[in-house]
């Protein structure tokens, strides 16, 4: 070890008598200066703004544009102009045989001047560890250990590029060919990773051998044994093969035995990689304060719950708009989705079946209409290169599984070993691929069984099948919605009480906009329900007074005659904005957030709720119309053209009105749980997707809020985070302007005098 740290130190000292060294030292300390100082300028210009700052930490280190990505992507230029000579100046000059001569070995050669490269890389990272510190100091709870995490990942990367710059300069004498060399191995190891991904076993090989986006996941916060054994692997591969290659020229062997020393040594490497890439050969560390790279709690309580194994088959029609999710070629990118969930079940299986049929949702819309069926399929295979036999046939597809009910839409089926299936489903949203809640819902129906939802039919309520404007197809029944009932973990479905008892295995009944009020043999019928405990969630409507009343009494609530209207300028009067109240921030944590934020439930057509407590109930207002500029008008009907005005003499006054209620009850060991609202078009078809410009509507998280709250908490799954902390610049923006000077012109220029120094000095003596 001694003869190795000789050798270092003889070759730091050869390398920082050269101005080079230094030079790169300053070039690349400006460069993060530069980056750091207008980075954290911006963050202190928009808090002075006051527009508020969120996830310091990881704008100013790992962001798109944060300091240590910004090196990152430039890192492979300064590498190899350190390493170029590292042994091409010894093979130039000759210097080389006093090495073979003297008693030193090959290997501590090899070993000395590599590490004269990590120290000088660490001193490069020196450089950027001057800013953590000074974040540490300057960023409200800045998470350190998940930049230092980021800062461990760019010296890895470091150490990789140093190791092959070594191997290059190893085989040349000339030192521009070896930085040549270096960068041209550092762009195959960049872009390898896209060669071959139609083949399985090359895709295997490729991928690992990939350099690009290893150092990510350490910027990301998450350190895995497969990242650090790849940059371990590589390091060692180079470094073993540079010893081969001097050894070569003190020992001359034959072409076929170096040949297969060396075949041996790579094939040794990818083994050890292909086994260190295997789902259960894998560990991880999230380093982030807020385990942002891991499942929540809850998923992974999820997980843990499923014993044996699972099975995800995917379902890919060639002939669908959302077949190149899963194509060969994007099947590593696909198993990433489901990474941190084969990280806590590491016998999670990914299998795909490839098919052609028609798609509701056709790929290649309006191309190809001459070619149907086959030949269409065929034709776009032909085109895009794949092979067209592994596509099954509409015929035998639908021997194998029912995808019709899907519309021969993308689809995957997770299946567990004693038979339990369940779908996931692509969306039509930006998104589109399902996130963890639906993937953690999609798990969970395997523990827990599906909370039925049933819409009552039979008296004009909203239909859950149409796509009309004012229906519920959307949220109840719709596959392409992500937030729909049943993409959620919920069974949906319609019910008539006219001719039968409500089933045992109901648990929500929705009761939406009745235009005619239910028969003595009806709420006979439902009063069962009541009283066995069974959950509803009642929609109202102006004018409904009459059919909705007789069931509403019972709870002791009634729909006031008049509608509520509110003043506003751009919107029709009858349009309201109900706000969240403290007994809604006390019932969910998410409306407790979005009522610090300001939000609304926006309501086209509301009546206002009057409601009593003597029915036994707890009843509590959940939402409520403004005080100011709102009332319940009796007398107008025509908002469009209609004068309105506050007729104190019938009744109207200026006030706030419960237009949400919730109700509690015990019945035996659960909790009754009722949901009244004053509007039933409020999560209809067109309310959903509709946005009215000044107001912040969450008609969808009311729509969730509410049927996880009848549930139980069981569906919609919670896979929500804390805030972060680091949200604020401890200094003002006065100081932009000395830490832009630290930072370009005070390292800089101290990094440049050493160098001048060292340079006068060894020219004076």
């Amino acid at each position: 070890m001694k003869t190795i740290f000789r050798l270092a130190k003889t070759e730091l000292r050869i390398l920082f008598c050269s101005p080079v060294s230094w030079l790169i030292l300053v070039i690349f300390a400006f460069q993060a200066g530069l980056n750091f100082s207008e980075n954290f300028g911006g963050q202190l210009k928009r808090q002075a703004l006051e527009y508020g700052l969120g996830e310091v930490t990881l704008n100013t280190f790992a962001g798109y544009t944060g300091l240590l990505v910004s090196m990152l992507k430039s890192l492979y230029l300064y590498i190899p102009l350190i390493t170029m000579g590292i042994m091409s100046r010894e093979l130039s000059s000759g210097s080389i045989k006093f090495l073979y001569s003297s008693p030193i070995t090959t290997t501590q050669i090899i070993l000395g001047k590599y590490l004269s490269m990590l120290i000088y890389g660490a001193m490069l990272m020196g450089i950027l560890l001057i800013y953590i510190i000074f974040g540490f100091f300057t960023i409200e709870n800045m998470d350190i250990a998940f930049v230092l995490t980021g800062l461990q990942g760019l010296y890895l990367l470091t150490c990789a590029y140093a190791a092959i710059g070594l191997f290059m300069s190893s085989i040349t004498s000339y030192q521009v060919v070896a930085a040549m060399g270096t960068l041209a191995v550092l762009a195959v190891l960049n872009f390898i990773g896209d060669v071959g991904q139609d083949i399985s076993f090359v895709r295997d090989i490729t991928y690992w051998l990939s350099i690009s986006g290893r150092a990510y996941q350490f910027l990301g916060g998450m350190i895995c044994s497969e990242d650090v054994l790849y940059f371990i692997i590589v390091i060692s591969l180079f470094i073993i093969l540079s010893i081969m290659r001097l050894q070569a020229a003190r020992k001359k062997r034959s072409k076929a035995v170096t040949f297969a020393r060396y075949f041996a040594v790579i094939a040794c490497a990818l083994i050890i990689g292909y086994v260190s890439s295997l789902p259960t050969s894998k560990f991880y560390y999230d380093a982030t304060a807020l385990k942002k790279n891991t499942l929540t709690p809850g998923s992974q309580e999820v997980v843990k719950n499923l014993d044996g194994g699972l099975t995800i088959t995917t379902y890919m029609n060639i002939l669908d708009a959302n077949y190149g999710s899963a194509l060969p070629s994007q099947l590593k990118e696909d198993f990433s989705r489901f990474e941190q969930y084969v990280r806590f079940k590491p016998e999670i299986k990914m299998k795909y079946v490839y098919y052609y049929a028609p798609s509701v949702q056709p790929s290649f819309d309006g191309r190809f209409e001459e070619l149907q069926g086959k030949e269409r399929a065929e034709r776009i295979c032909k085109i895009m290169e794949l092979d067209f036999d592994m596509f099954l046939s509409q015929e035998e597809i639908d021997k194998a599984i029912d995808l019709k009910s899907e519309g021969y839409r993308f689809l995957r089926v997770l299946e567990r070993e004693n038979g339990q299936k369940t779908t996931l489903r692509l969306y039509n949203d930006m998104m589109k691929h399902p996130s963890e809640t639906e993937i953690t819902t999609a798990l969970k129906r395997f523990l827990v069984p599906a909370p039925k939802v049933a819409f009552l039919t039979g008296h004009g309520e909203r239909n859950v099948n149409s796509a009309g404007d004012r229906y519920y197809y959307t949220f109840a029944r719709s596959i392409y919605f992500r937030h729909s009932l049943i993409n959620q973990g919920f069974d949906a479905t319609e019910l008539s009480i006219k001719d039968s008892d409500i089933p045992e295995d109901i648990n929500i009944l929705v009761i939406a906009d009745m235009r005619s009020p239910l028969s003595e043999e009806e709420m006979t019928r439902l009063e069962h329900y009541i009283e066995r405990g069974g959950n509803l969630f009642i929609l109202g409507e102006p004018h409904r007074q009459e059919a909705m009343n007789p069931l509403l009494a019972r709870f002791g609530i009634e729909l006031m005659p008049g509608t509520l209207v509110q003043r506003n300028q751009d919107y029709l009067p009858s349009v309201v904005t109900a706000k969240l109240t403290d007994n809604a921030a006390a019932q969910s944590p998410r409306y407790a957030q979005l009522k610090r934020w300001g939000a609304s439930i926006v309501m086209p057509d509301a009546s206002p709720l009057h409601y009593s407590t003597d029915k036994g109930y707890t009843v509590k207002p959940i939402a409520m119309t403004l005080k100011e500029n709102s009332w319940n008008e009796l007398e107008t009907t025509d908002f469009l053209d209609g004068e309105l005005s506050i007729n104190e003499a019938i009744g109207e006054k200026e006030q706030s009105y419960p237009v949400i209620l919730s109700l509690t009850r015990q019945r035996g060991n659960k909790e009754q749980r009722i949901v009244v609202t004053g509007d039933a078009d409020c999560i209809s078809n067109t309310e959903l997707m509709n946005s009215r410009n000044g107001i912040f509507a969450v008609n969808f998280d009311f729509i969730s809020e509410t049927f996880k709250w009848l549930s139980y908490g069981e569906f919609p799954i919670d896979t929500s985070r804390p805030e972060a902390i680091d949200n604020r610049i401890l200094v003002s923006r006065a100081a932009t302007p000395w830490i832009s000077a630290f930072a370009l012109g005070a390292i800089p220029f101290i990094l440049a005098f050493i160098g001048f120094m060292v340079w006068y000095k060894r020219k004076k003596f």
